[in-house]
């Protein structure tokens, strides 16, 4: 057995500065490419299955059609969301911790993956079926992700390492609330909410910048499984949200979400009373309420499953002008940690294949490589600039990938605290002001189900420490529950 380390290495030894905050240009700028233990633990985790999605490995998905009905050209000149537009996509949905061939029905996130097949080329926006994540920099998602998974002896998930996780990451506190309650299980992927979940950045024809984010309302209503529905159907029917969409769009039952988003105009952001970047936070409707954009129906079901829901890539580095990033580290993360993983799961080709493939014109540098079959004629030029008249940049979508002011000071930092910044904060309050007393039962009987799974000290004192941070009362029920059931 090797010696245990008093503190973390790379994996060639050298120690390390921080295990949770990547290294920045400011608390508010862009996540620095120098930062290579940031790197190494990404570009690692992106390569340790093969050849499964190592998060996300089990889903399905369906094609259809985008239909603008809205106008919301005024925040940005994208071309998929002007007045009228239809475009069409891809979606797959999944669960995050379970691998190939595991139960739909667990009591997890949904991944909720859309890609728009755009005149502009991809527009992959990557979310979930909720609208918070467990963690708010990249740096903790290898970690987060291994605490979920499987224990390195038994092979067995175990929730004991998972509270060991959540309850050492307090801002996990609101996801895990959503997780705990009734969307932690949908009835059906038709019915659930998706959310883009990141901040992104709207950028208009007279170049002015929003923040945005986006909300997918299902049309076909909220409907959950209870834990022990979920617990029958996952022995009786394991693909059970796999065959429901499948057979839905067969009966001609084609499912639809209207999508809608938040905007908040970029001058806001640094007095808003949330930190409006921080992905284990939401905006108040109240304060920056919804705005119809469309109609998005899935309305055709895949050919082959593995060519064109298993192969199918998705990524937030894809954007079109009009669409960009912003300080969301998670995002940022992401933006390399998504097409990284492609590279290896897929091959360095992936977007050569059909249903990654865009559906306009590619003009790019990129050559060679396994598996390669796009390719342009031998006088086309392979490198820029050239004087052969091959492709250039069009400077005038300079910037629309994002652009925000920041200190250029290299920094380890958490996000900028706004005034009710706090972990427990936003949990507390969906657990008191939008939850129902039935609603508030079930939680406590799933987190108390949960917990009683194999949760032992002292990760148990943690937990009911960290239900009481999110509500008083909640926190007592569950410790009372778990304790007379011991």
């Amino acid at each position: 057995m090797s010696e245990k380390a008093a503190f973390t290495t790379n994996d060639f030894g050298n120690p390390v500065a921080s295990d949770n905050e990547s290294l920045t240009a400011g608390t508010q700028g862009p996540i620095l490419l120098h930062d290579h233990y940031l790197i190494e633990k990404l570009a690692h985790f992106n390569r340790e299955r093969v050849p499964e999605r190592v998060v996300h490995a089990k889903g399905g998905g369906a094609f259809g059609e985008l239909v603008v009905t809205g106008d919301v050209s005024k925040y940005t000149k994208a071309k998929v969301f002007q007045p009228g537009a239809r475009t069409e996509s891809l979606v797959r949905f999944s669960t995050v911790a379970g691998e190939q061939g595991s139960p739909d029905t667990w009591r997890d996130p949904r991944g909720f993956a859309v890609k728009f097949y755009t005149e502009d080329g991809n527009y992959d926006l990557v979310g979930n079926n909720t609208p918070v994540f467990f963690i708010k920099d990249p740096i903790k998602f290898p970690d987060f992700i291994h605490s979920q998974k499987r224990l390195p002896g038994s092979g067995l998930r175990d929730h004991n390492m998972q509270w060991d996780f959540w309850t050492l990451r307090p801002e996990s506190a609101h996801q895990v609330t959503w997780l705990m309650g009734d969307r932690g299980i949908p009835k059906t992927w038709r019915h659930m909410d998706g959310f883009g979940s990141h901040t992104y950045q709207w950028v208009n024809e007279a170049g002015e910048r929003f923040w945005v984010k986006y909300h997918f309302k299902t049309d076909q209503g909220i409907e959950f499984l209870t834990q022990a529905e979920a617990d029958e159907l996952a022995g009786t029917s394991p693909d059970h949200h796999r065959q429901d969409l499948y057979q839905a769009i067969e009966r001609g039952e084609f499912p639809s979400w209207t999508l809608k988003v938040q905007v908040m105009p970029v001058d806001e952001a640094e007095g808003y009373r949330f930190n409006p970047f921080d992905l284990t936070k939401v905006w108040s409707q109240q304060d920056y309420p919804l705005i119809e954009v469309g109609t998005w129906t899935l309305n055709r079901n895949p050919e082959n499953f593995f060519a064109q829901i298993e192969q199918a890539s998705f990524e937030p580095s894809n954007i079109v002008p009009g669409i960009g990033f912003s300080p969301d580290k998670m995002l940022l993360g992401r933006v390399f940690s998504y097409a990284d993983a492609h590279r290896y799961r897929i091959g360095a080709n992936y977007a050569h294949l059909p249903v990654n493939a865009p559906k306009n014109k590619v003009s790019s540098y990129s050559q060679d490589g396994a598996m390669t079959y796009r390719f342009d004629s031998p006088e086309t030029p392979v490198y820029a600039p050239n004087s052969f008249g091959g492709p250039h940049a069009d400077p005038n979508i300079a910037g629309d990938e994002g652009l925000w002011n920041f200190d250029g000071q290299a920094v380890r930092a958490g996000y900028v605290e706004h005034p009710e910044d706090g972990d427990f904060t936003q949990a507390g309050t969906l657990v008191r002001e939008v939850l129902g007393d039935d609603e508030r039962d079930r939680l406590v009987a799933n987190i108390v189900g949960h917990v009683l799974g194999g949760v032992e000290e002292p990760v148990l004192s943690r937990v009911f420490e960290y239900w009481k941070n999110v509500d008083a009362d909640l926190g007592k029920r569950v410790e009372e529950g778990v304790r007379s059931a011991q």
